[in-house]
């Protein structure tokens, strides 16, 4: 409380002893000893009274249940707590053999049957498609048809600019003349004012 070290206490007690003599110096100390003794029970008294005012309020039972309330189970901590243990102690290297639980075995065997299956078909689409090749391979070159050629417009449109545009107009493929019209906007008259 006071935070007095022995060697404040004997520095006290030697200006005591020099200033109340030691004749009376007993006395004193009997007399301080009861004045520390009131005050610690009256501290006792005023602590005990202050406990019992809490009772009557029920400052306690709220304690209680505010401690149930924040307490880590109800607040799912443990939980946590748990996931967070599980999740250390995991390790993404370990194989199906070395782990215990049934769920995990059956889901590695259910992934081994289903990346089997994917191997066979792969290898199946593979071995169909290189046959496919070889039958290709195997027609002469006289069975095969060319493929018919499509007219484009693109050579036409490139002739036309070739020829030099003089002052009489170029006659234009009807798609052209078609589109022309189609192109332009007849102008917003301006109100007057």
């Amino acid at each position: 409380m006071f935070d007095i070290g022995w060697t404040e206490l004997l520095v006290i007690g030697v200006v005591a002893l020099i200033v109340v003599g030691p004749k009376d110096l007993p006395g004193m100390f009997r007399t301080l000893g009861r004045f520390t003794a009131k005050a610690r029970g009256m501290a006792r008294e005023f602590s005990r009274a202050m406990e019992d005012a809490a009772d009557e309020a029920g400052v306690k039972d709220v304690a209680k249940d505010l401690k149930k309330m924040t307490s880590a189970k109800n607040l799912g901590l443990d939980t946590l707590k748990n996931a967070a243990k599980d999740f250390e102690k995991w390790d993404p290297l370990d194989t199906p053999e070395k782990s215990k639980g049934p769920a995990t075995e059956a889901l590695s065997k259910e992934r081994a049957e289903s990346a089997k299956k994917i191997r066979e078909s792969a290898a199946q689409k593979a071995s169909d498609r290189i046959a496919a090749e070889k039958i290709a391979a195997a027609k002469p070159a006289t069975q095969k048809k060319p493929a018919a050629k499509k007219p484009s417009a693109k050579p036409a449109a490139k002739k036309a600019a070739a020829k030099p545009a003089g002052k009489k107009a170029v006659a234009k493929t009807p798609a052209k003349a078609a589109a022309k019209p189609a192109a332009k906007k007849p102008r917003a008259k301006k109100a007057a004012k």
